[in-house]
């Protein structure tokens, strides 16, 4: 947990001040002074608590040996749009792979006062209070989350989102990693991005599936590096998979 205590520092004294410095990266995302320190500063202690672990975070891409067996995955500030525009809805994610399997995660939101923790073998955790998947079983009855409907229409994907959407029984898009996190702790059950990357996901794969529920790709395969994602508390993950899956 000390990461994350060190990166809340940081995102905290930056967040909605008057001099956070904003540039736009060469995928067009934008990127803040606050995203690069905490990664430097996870990076830092790292190197020498343990510094025969590897890292591969969002900013500055892959550290220390390529042949670890630990190796720690960093998404600095997950929802930096929200954080740049003053929306509480960001957090820092952590993961640490093991010989290849995701075995760690936390996500800490520390303008939402939550942080989201999990070990294998160890269920999932929120402040202290260990959390579940719901027991929704009915998709119709199902609340489903969402990232911003323009990726799906950039991703061709707009049609067989909206057969999902209209099979639920309400839509929401909160978006990011707190949408997996509700489905974590039962609040939703269902959450699906059709872009991602391996450090937005990782972290929250862990969590989900220590709460009960399932974490793949839009295939189906259980992965935090396919480029897309769903999340359901599991017992209505194939359903959905059948409505939007390629």
């Amino acid at each position: 947990m000390e990461l994350a205590d060190a990166a809340d520092v940081i995102t905290l004294r930056h967040f909605r001040s008057v001099d956070l410095i904003v540039e736009t990266k060469p995928d067009l995302s934008p990127v803040t002074q606050a995203d690069r320190a905490v990664e430097e500063a996870v990076a830092e202690r790292l190197a020498f608590a343990r510094p025969d672990n590897a890292l591969v975070g969002e900013e500055f891409g892959a550290q220390g040996s390529s042949g670890a067996r630990a190796r720690w995955i960093v998404d600095p500030i997950d929802g930096t749009k929200n954080y740049v525009r003053g929306i509480p809805v960001y957090a820092t994610l952590l993961a640490l792979e093991i010989d290849g399997e995701l075995t760690v995660g936390v996500a800490s939101a520390p303008a939402l006062g939550r942080r989201w923790y999990a070990a294998r073998g160890e269920g999932a955790f929120a402040d202290g209070e260990k959390i579940a998947v719901s027991k929704i079983a009915d998709l119709a009855q199902a609340k489903l989350s969402h990232s911003s409907i323009e990726n799906w229409a950039v991703k061709g994907r707009m049609a067989r989102f909206l057969d999902l959407a209209a099979a639920v029984g309400s839509t929401r898009g909160f978006g990011d990693f707190w949408q997996h996190m509700l489905v974590a702790q039962g609040s939703v059950d269902i959450a699906v991005e059709p872009e991602t990357n391996l450090w937005d996901l990782a972290a929250l794969k862990v969590i989900v599936e220590e709460a009960g529920g399932r974490f793949t790709d839009l295939k189906g395969v259980s992965t935090a590096a396919g480029g897309t994602v769903l999340s359901s508390n599991g017992l209505l993950h194939e359903e959905a998979l059948a409505q939007i899956g390629t």
